[in-house]
């Protein structure tokens, strides 16, 4: 039996949510929006509209209103009275009923109104289980959600996190899979060793990873739903910071066959390596463009780390340096759109989360902590969730880019290197 077969233990099993979800500061012009209570079974539209609230309230984006707040409360659209919901400054109304059709089926549907245009925007239904209503309730927030800001929701993405436990004088690490408010936590592993750089793959089915279980660090990739993993390429050499390529078939990796820490992107089908980069500086740290045409990593070969990039529709192209500012910046990501890169970026000794646009020459720094690291981006490109230290531990906080920030303390250990899921609808 191979050794991390011993050392590791594989459960794909629910947890007791260990995250704990902390407002700390709300955008400077929230939306006003009045929630009122779904229509249906109590049991069910309590745990629905209360979801839907904490969704959008996360978002630090919305101002929510609940039923004791208001002036009135419709039953349907015929009831709104929009003079009552004017002289409170509300600019959206949200409403809607559950349905459930049998033990097996339940449907919600909601509506949006504008306020100020005194008008529905919004009519949609979605279905889903009885035993399922926090992924139902999700769905209806994204709706809410796109329809105000223009913006997809990601209430009902995923995110996956490494946490770290001393448990009777030994380090347990997990490697943990929640719902993006923290929420139905499930172990996709257990290890006595490092578990790091944990990746989703492009259609959020199967994560990439690196667990030194072997000896040395390897990457692994693992389905989220079988459990089933296996080491992704068989050699002596250490291997790290995977990256999935946006099509899904290749992942950039860092190698160090040659003694050096060089980019190499693998062919997850045939297992053929192409090598990238050739630097007696250390290469590490790829990420893919959105269109899959280029790559970003960091290197040291300018004296400090910075980031840079090589295009990969052209032919024996040389890396291009994207950061100046500062003689620290590493582990970059880029927007969704293209347009800009996320990244760590040292400042006066502190390590901070930045934005740089590709149309500008300067940072934007988007946290004052001292030593904030690994930021992951959410598939719309508004949210950045990263790991910080604080008072000896370790916890993920977010920032949203019109200003909103939260945290997600865990309540023992430590959590970090987090990494947010593609769309799952």
């Amino acid at each position: 039996m191979k050794k991390y077969l011993i050392l590791t233990l594989l459960l794909v099993q629910p947890i007791i949510s260990e995250l704990v979800l902390e407002i700390t500061k709300g955008s400077d012009n929230p939306y006003s929006v009045a929630l009122i209570n779904f229509e249906g079974s109590k049991s069910a539209t309590n745990i629905i509209t209360n979801i839907v609230k904490n969704d959008l309230d996360r978002t630090g984006e919305f101002k929510i209103l609940e039923n004791n707040k208001l002036l009135s409360i419709p039953k349907n659209e015929e009831d709104i009275n929009y003079s009552d919901f004017k002289v409170l400054g509300i600019d959206f109304i949200v409403m809607g009923s559950i349905t459930e059709e049998d033990k097996s089926n339940i449907s919600a549907t909601y509506k949006v109104f504008n306020v100020k245009k005194e008008s529905q925007i919004r009519s949609s239904k979605v279905f889903g289980v009885p035993n399922k209503l926090r992924q139902l309730s999700h769905y209806i927030s994204d709706g809410v959600y796109e329809e105000i800001t223009g913006l997809n929701g990601v209430a009902s993405t995923r995110l996956l996190y490494v946490t770290e436990e001393l448990l009777k004088g030994s380090l347990l690490f997990k490697l943990i899979v929640a719902d993006a408010d923290g929420a139905n936590e499930q172990i996709l592993l257990k290890s006595t060793e490092p578990i790091i750089s944990p990746s989703w793959s492009p259609d959020s089915k199967q994560v990439a990873y690196v667990s030194f279980e072997t000896g040395m660090a390897k990457v692994f990739t693992q389905n989220i739903a079988s459990g089933k993993r296996e080491i992704v390429l068989e050699n002596k050499y250490q291997i790290s910071s995977p990256s999935w390529s946006p099509n899904g078939k290749f992942l950039s990796l860092t190698l160090y066959q040659d003694g050096n820490a060089e980019i190499y992107i693998l062919n997850l089908k045939n297992k053929n390596l192409t090598r990238l980069t050739n630097h007696y500086s250390i290469d590490t740290e790829s990420s893919w463009s959105p269109n899959g045409s280029k790559i970003m990593f960091t290197s040291g070969r300018s004296g400090s780390p910075q980031l840079y990039e090589i295009n990969l529709r052209k032919f024996n192209a040389k890396p291009k340096r994207l950061t100046f500012e500062g003689n620290y910046n590493a582990k970059g990501s880029y927007l969704p759109n293209g347009e800009g890169v996320v990244f760590v970026h040292r400042k006066n000794s502190n390590f901070q989360i930045a934005l740089k646009y590709s149309n500008e020459n300067f940072v934007r720094p988007l946290t004052n902590s001292q030593l904030d690291e690994s930021p992951s981006i959410s598939p719309n490109g508004n949210v950045i969730i990263y790991a910080v230290s604080e008072n000896g531990t370790g916890l993920l906080a977010g920032v949203t880019l019109s200003g909103a920030r939260f945290r997600l303390p865990i309540k023992t250990g430590k959590v970090r290197e987090p990494s947010w899921s593609g769309f799952l609808r």
